[in-house]
């Protein structure tokens, strides 16, 4: 796929399949987890929830990475109890927190079970002195949401930091999820896309749809076949119609 297809986009990658786009953005997290903490000691990332992302961090877990100089936070949360399956925070302790040395005290959870409005205010208080994150993970959904920022939710154009969430298209209706503002700071984003349910929202990120997706600009963008749109071959050439 040609980055001018993304004019958003900072770099476009494509894979064959989910396992591929894994290892390459796993690798890639390594890399920029190294460059951050040479360059100012520490790697501040904030972490995606979503099956794409999962593998990601499965990978992620073998490699080589001064995880105690790793300050760790979550782009959003599902208010359900602290320590339930279905939230981000469970799954990316499951798949990768468990299994590194980590300190506790750098690991920033999302006070969801407090309740949506009230998680938010207080994470926004304990994301007062990021100022820049150095990397921002992120997935996107069918409908081309990124962490909890639903087409057509007008919080979404706020300039909060953390935005409570209401009445969300899919369950749970209540989240908490980082704004635009501090997402869009990052020193690096990278998205993962992966699946043919996917296929539709790219191929309207590509028609110019605004999606929540298409508001985080200067992107690093990986892509695999499955969520290709038919009109293109992996090599990113687009085919003609016969």
């Amino acid at each position: 796929m040609n980055i001018a297809d993304f004019p958003y986009a900072q770099a476009v990658h494509t894979h064959n399949d989910l396992d591929d786009l894994s290892i390459a953005v796993a690798q890639r997290v390594a890399e920029l987890a190294a460059q951050a903490i040479a360059a100012r000691g520490v790697f501040n990332i904030v972490m995606a929830g979503g099956e794409t992302p999962r593998r990601c961090y499965e990978k992620l877990r073998h490699l080589p990475v001064e995880w105690r100089r790793v300050q760790v936070y979550f782009g959003d949360e599902r208010c359900f109890p602290i320590g339930d399956a279905r939230r981000n925070d469970t799954m990316i302790r499951d798949t990768l927190l468990r299994h590194i040395d980590i300190p506790a005290e750098n690991i920033h959870a999302i006070p969801a079970e407090l309740g949506a409005r009230d998680a938010a205010t207080r994470y926004a208080a304990a994301l007062e002195h990021l100022a820049q994150p150095d990397l921002v993970v992120l997935g996107m959904g069918e409908d081309g949401h990124i962490a909890s920022l639903f087409p057509n939710d007008p919080a979404i154009e706020g300039m909060a930091t953390c935005i409570p969430v209401f009445d969300a298209p899919k369950l749970p209706p209540e989240r908490v999820s980082l704004g635009l503002s501090i997402l869009n700071s990052a020193r690096q984003k990278i998205f993962l896309v992966a699946g043919t349910g996917k296929r539709n929202a790219v191929e309207k990120l590509l028609s110019g749809v605004l999606l929540p997706a298409a508001r985080i600009v200067a992107a690093e963008w990986h892509i695999d076949r499955a969520a290709l749109p038919l009109t293109y071959n992996l090599s990113g050439a687009k085919q003609a119609s016969l």
